[in-house]
C-alpha cells in the first residue's frame, strides 16, 4: 500500500523532463475513509477537479507548447494522486516530443487513469483560447461576516448545531476562512468552501467556527472535504448536502473537491477565483 509519508513529499526531488509515468503516487482513499466510518456505500459521490498552468511539451520540430489542463478524477475512484508526484509527472513532459495535443491528452488520461484507478477525463484549453477562461466567487450567504469569537482551530463536529424543532430549510453558505495542512509537510493550504444544503437550519456561528477549526489540521485537500460533509451529515442531518471547496494553487496545480448526495446535482462550473 502506498502511504503518504512515502511519497515525494517533503523530499528532494530531481525534475526529470523525459517522459514518466512512473512518477505518479497514488493514495488508497479508504484510509482515511476508515477514519471517518465511511466503508461500503459512500453517502456522497462527486469529483475532485484539478486545474494545472505550468503543462508544456514540445511538438515535432522540438518547439515548445503550452496548455492549461483541468483534470476531473471521480470520487468514488479507489485513489487519490499525490499532488506532488502530479507535478512531477507534469514537467515530465517538457522536454517530450509529442505528435500533438490530442497525443498529450491521450497520455495524460491513460495515465491518470492507472494511477486512479479509475477514468479520468481530461480537457486541454491551448493558449489561443486562454481568454475563454472565466473567474467566478462562490455564491451563498458569506459566513465570514460574522463577528465571532475564536479559541480552537481544530474541527470538533460536535459543535455544529442545527435547529431541528423548525421547519427544512434550503440554504448556500459561503465561506474564505478555509485553511488547513499538508498531511506529510504540515505547510498551508489555502481554499474557499460552499455548503449548499436542506434540512433543518444549520447555526452559522457554529458552522464557521468548525470550518476555521481545520486551521491546524493536517489532511489532503480531498480528505478535509469529505470530513466536512461527513460531520455535517452526522451532526446536522440535512436531507440533502453538498460541498465544494475551491483551493489555492501549489506547483501549478489547484485541487477542488465536490462531494454531494443530490441526485440531479450538477458538476461545478470550475470557475477560477481571486485568490487561485
Amino acid at each position: 500500500m502506498n502511504l503518504p509519508e512515502h511519497s515525494p513529499l517533503g523530499k528532494t526531488s530531481a525534475y526529470r523532463t523525459d517522459y514518466a509515468p512512473e512518477l505518479l503516487f497514488p493514495i488508497p482513499r479508504q484510509g482515511k475513509r476508515d477514519e471517518l466510518g465511511l466503508q461500503g456505500t459512500l453517502p456522497f459521490f462527486g469529483v475532485d477537479i484539478w486545474n494545472g498552468y505550468e503543462l508544456s511539451w514540445l511538438n515535432m520540430r522540438g518547439k515548445p507548447q503550452v496548455a492549461v489542463a483541468r483534470f476531473s478524477i471521480p470520487a468514488d475512484s479507489p485513489n487519490l494522486i499525490e499532488s506532488k508526484s502530479f507535478k512531477l509527472y507534469l514537467n515530465s513532459f517538457n522536454q517530450t516530443k509529442l505528435a500533438g495535443p490530442d497525443a498529450l491528452k491521450i497520455l495524460l488520461q491513460q495515465d491518470l487513469s492507472a494511477a486512479a484507478g479509475a477514468n479520468v477525463h481530461v480537457t486541454l484549453t491551448m493558449q489561443e483560447d486562454f481568454a475563454k477562461l472565466e473567474m467566478g466567487e462562490l455564491e451563498g450567504e458569506l459566513l465570514d461576516r460574522l463577528d465571532i469569537e475564536v479559541d480552537n482551530y481544530s474541527p470538533q463536529p460536535e459543535t455544529l448545531k442545527a435547529n431541528f424543532d423548525e421547519q427544512p430549510v434550503e440554504e448556500t453558505l459561503v465561506s474564505h476562512l478555509l485553511k488547513s495542512n499538508c498531511l506529510v509537510t504540515g505547510q498551508p493550504d489555502w481554499g474557499s468552501v460552499q455548503i449548499r444544503y436542506y434540512g433543518p437550519q444549520i447555526d452559522q456561528e457554529s458552522l464557521l467556527k468548525y470550518l476555521i477549526g481545520f486551521r491546524e489540521h493536517n489532511e489532503f485537500h480531498e480528505q478535509c472535504v469529505e470530513r466536512i460533509f461527513t460531520d455535517i451529515l452526522r451532526q446536522c442531518q440535512p436531507q440533502h448536502l453538498t460541498v465544494y471547496a475551491r483551493y489555492t494553487r501549489r506547483g501549478g496545480l489547484d485541487i477542488n473537491p465536490w462531494r454531494t448526495n443530490f441526485s440531479g446535482a450538477q458538476r461545478p462550473s470550475n470557475l477560477r477565483n481571486a485568490r487561485q
